[in-house]
């Protein structure tokens, strides 16, 4: 008979294979859930469209919608959101597909892939809804366009959208989803129901988040050609190692408030949606305010905003994000010029740069505002409006920007 010492040594030496198998399985399964982690790669913010901005005729009813968005980052899985948010009766996509981009409004055919929803190509968004569709397998390549094509059944009166596209739609009757060519169709500069797109990369290195505005959301940007701040920030990422994995989500939205009126949900009611809730996001550039400030002749303006970005700022770093404050770029001549609201301005951008609150601070005043005369957008930069950058402006602001910020 073994001793007690001899059984505890053969016991000790039987556990140890078992504990080092244990520990490679622990391992193992800890690596499958990080690789599983979802980020996002591209996002707008839904808003309700107002009726100047709805579908042409023939409409989305019983019809097809195609619509290009152009990813940040790439990757081998991905799962794609779809909006509600506004309708007030059920929305109902019979199937959906999604392509690489051929180009206009044709796509690579053998690309195409039919998207499920609970393993049905058919789903119905309940009012007031969002939906994911299930994961799926697609070689996607950083900064690659691709093409969401839609067939509907019933579609709501109000309609859940983003009007700033920037980016020509497609609409075409009856069902053509896997249509490679999609001739004779009628062209809209808004997107519609498609709110996020996320994916599974190899190396992800979380999204940033830009909050803002119509001058986020691209207004005095080219159609078609991705050269907004976010898009001109994007680039600048993918061209370096050390930053080619991290995304950018553009949550502008043109005419958005901070605190009340304006277009769309203000900052501070969709905050949680279009911040918290996004995939990985580890970073948020705030850029907002001007449309407060424009329309507003209250004198407490300047500390009603402030207020509410150091709310903005407590909820991220509640959820381990960091938080960058631009500053609030000239608009001297423009129609919101007014000695008060340069005032108002003036104090806010005074806060972001010294006030200590936010992480680190993007000065975006500073790179586009006319040296000889400060209060005006550099003319090169100046869309011709005196408020929006144009494509130059905009490449200027990403230019502006520290990438070392975004070292995780």
């Amino acid at each position: 008979m073994r001793s007690r010492l001899d059984r505890k040594f053969f016991q000790a030496q039987t556990s140890l294979p078992f504990l080092v198998l244990s520990l490679i399985i622990f391992l193992a399964a800890f690596n499958s859930t990080q690789a599983a982690d979802w980020v996002g790669t591209w996002g707008c913010s839904p808003q309700l469209t107002e009726q100047k901005n709805m579908p042409p005729p023939p409409g989305l009813e019983s019809n097809t919608l195609r619509q290009v968005v152009q990813v940040s980052i790439g990757g081998s899985k991905l799962r794609v959101q779809f909006s509600n948010a506004y309708g007030a009766a059920p929305l109902t996509m019979l199937s959906t597909h999604i392509a690489l981009s051929g180009g206009g409004g044709a796509i690579a055919a053998n690309s195409d892939k039919a998207l499920m929803f609970q393993g049905n190509p058919s789903v119905t968004i309940p009012a007031g809804g969002t939906v994911w569709s299930d994961p799926f397998d697609f070689n996607l390549a950083p900064m690659a366009d691709v093409a969401v094509t839609i067939h509907f059944a019933g579609v709501p009166g109000a309609l859940t959208g983003h009007p700033g596209s920037r980016t020509t739609s497609y609409i075409q009757t009856g069902d053509v989803v896997s249509a490679a060519a999609l001739p004779g169709t009628v062209t809209t500069a808004h997107w519609y129901v498609l709110n996020n797109i996320d994916v599974q990369a190899d190396n992800p290195g979380g999204a940033i988040v830009t909050l803002g505005d119509s001058i986020t959301d691209g207004r005095g940007s080219d159609t078609d050609k991705n050269d907004r701040w976010p898009d001109n920030l994007t680039h600048r990422l993918q061209a370096g190692s050390s930053t080619a994995n991290i995304a950018v989500l553009n949550e502008g939205i043109g005419g958005n408030c901070v605190l009340h009126g304006g277009l769309g949900p203000t900052a501070i009611s969709r905050f949680d949606r279009d911040v918290l809730g996004q995939s990985d996001a580890r970073w948020l550039i705030v850029f907002e305010g001007v449309n407060d400030i424009g329309g507003s002749r209250d004198a407490s303006v300047a500390t009603n905003l402030i207020a509410a970005f150091q709310q903005f700022i407590t909820q991220a770093h509640a959820h381990h994000m960091r938080v960058y404050g631009a500053t609030i770029t000239p608009f001297g001549g423009s129609f919101y010029d007014s000695p008060s609201h340069e005032t108002a301005r003036d104090t806010i951008n005074n806060w972001i740069r010294t006030g200590g609150d936010y992480d680190g601070v993007v000065d975006f005043d500073a790179m586009v505002r006319d040296p000889k005369n400060p209060t005006h957008l550099l003319p090169a930069d100046d869309n011709g409006d005196h408020l929006h950058p144009n494509e130059n402006g905009y490449q200027i602001m990403a230019n502006a920007i520290d990438l070392k910020l975004f070292k995780n």
